[in-house]
């Protein structure tokens, strides 16, 4: 019964682990896909996804400058960063 309760609590709690941020932005507020993707190739990141979070947020999977991993969640109006991993 312990296993099966600790089984539950940790489903419970992982799935809120992983969550990214919420953005609260009326989308017709969103600056375009584009002007985003460009504006971040421009500071030297290279993008292999870039798609609307569960969050609504603007969120890429790619390498910075350095070439290292990123995953960053964006406020979709103003391109502001709200999150990384």
């Amino acid at each position: 019964m312990k296993a099966l309760f600790a089984l539950l609590l940790t489903t419970l709690f992982a799935g809120t682990a992983v969550a990214g941020p919420t953005c609260n932005v009326p989308p017709e507020r969103w600056m375009k896909e584009a002007e985003l993707k460009a504006r971040l190739e421009a500071q030297g990141y290279q993008i292999k996804t870039f798609k609307v979070s569960k969050g609504q947020c603007y969120e890429i999977y790619g390498f910075d400058k350095a070439g290292q991993k990123v995953e960053i969640y964006f406020d979709p109006q103003t391109g502001a960063v709200v999150a990384s991993r």
